[in-house]
């Protein structure tokens, strides 16, 4: 049996008050807990050992759903609170159909937001126990100094595998940080980077506090999600999408975002531009899926040959648009996705 390492633990009940347990603590030493659902398995398996963990259930201002001019999320709103929210299904159906599709019911009781958002990168070497890594070397990422996906890689490759993250780039989406010295606000796609191992840029004091979706009068989005089993599974492939229609069925702005093929989300904008001024004909949605399967390079370090797993990328797109046009794509969902949703 794997068994959680010692720690001190702190429930503050304001933001406030995390914030300064974070800033007083010495680098690396605290870590936030809100659902636990990736940090404690990681803890058992000793890829993260923090000193002390600062839970935020208690923050009742995390996990507030309000409609103003546009939507904010708590970060600490839970992933079923989100997919039994009847209003954000309509505005927001590509962050609904992703929370939707993360894990089991359980586990979405438990997860949050702002730990989707914040999930840790993954790789077949690095997510296994703490004896099967010590007994092949331990990886780049935790304890050695190598990429056992490529050796000779100066940077750790694992995979981001957040399902939100891409949902709400493609919608737009900014997110609030906050420390004992104030707030930021960033676009969402801003919190990330391509490494494995330095994947946030939200600092060790940070807090992910909110993220707020604009208003989205016009817009239709979806999220398809790419994995062996139908519920469980983490994203092998993503693809997030997200159309502005205008007058005769013309696209005013595109947004084409695909997860689980680098160390963060990819913005393909390239190919949501070819979009803008035309129809979502059979062969602008054709153009748009090849341009945006171009920058997805997914290495062997997740299930499915990698190969298959980029040539597949094109086909997701494809499927994406075509739902967004109104296309009746439900048993193509239901046979790749096993969801109808």
């Amino acid at each position: 049996m794997m068994r959680l390492p010692h720690f001190r633990f702190h429930a503050p009940r304001e933001l406030r008050e995390a914030a300064e347990l974070l800033a007083g603590a010495a680098p690396g030493e605290a870590m936030l807990v809100a659902g636990g659902t990736d940090l404690l398995p990681n803890m058992k398996r000793r890829q993260q050992v923090p000193k002390a963990l600062v839970s935020l259930r208690r923050i009742a201002e995390l996990r507030s759903i309000s409609n103003g001019d546009g939507y904010a999320l708590g970060a600490g709103v839970t992933l079923s609170e989100i997919v039994r929210h009847p209003q954000l299904r309509a505005a927001c159906t590509g962050l609904w159909q992703a929370a939707a599709q993360v894990a089991t019911p359980h586990l979405r009781n438990m997860g949050t937001l702002g730990g989707n958002l914040c999930l840790d990168t993954r790789c077949n070497y690095y997510d296994q126990n703490y004896e099967w890594r010590k007994a092949i070397d331990f990886c780049m990422k935790k304890d050695g100094k190598t990429c056992w996906v490529a050796t000779s890689s100066p940077t750790c490759l694992a995979v981001s595998s957040t399902d939100t993250a891409p949902a709400l780039i493609a919608l737009g989406a900014t997110a609030t940080l906050v420390s004992a010295a104030g707030s930021r606000r960033i676009p969402v796609g801003e919190l990330y980077r391509n490494d494995g191992i330095q994947y946030l840029t939200r600092m060790p004091h940070e807090i992910l506090a909110a993220v707020h979706l604009p208003r989205l009068d016009g817009w239709r989005s979806t999220y398809w999600k790419l994995r062996r089993r139908g519920s469980f599974d983490f994203p092998v492939l993503s693809v997030a999408a997200a159309v502005k229609i205008g007058r005769e069925g013309v696209v005013d702005e595109a947004r084409i975002v695909l997860g689980a093929v680098a160390s963060r989300p990819l913005d393909a904008a390239e190919a949501a531009r070819s979009l803008v001024g035309q129809p979502l004909t059979d062969a602008a949605i054709a153009n748009a899926a090849e341009q945006a399967a171009r920058p997805a390079r997914p290495m062997d370090n997740t299930d499915f040959s990698l190969h298959w797993r980029k040539r597949v990328a094109r086909d997701f797109v494809t499927y994406a648009l075509r739902e967004l046009r109104g296309d009746d794509v439900r048993p193509i969902r239901h046979r790749i996705a096993r969801q109808l949703l």
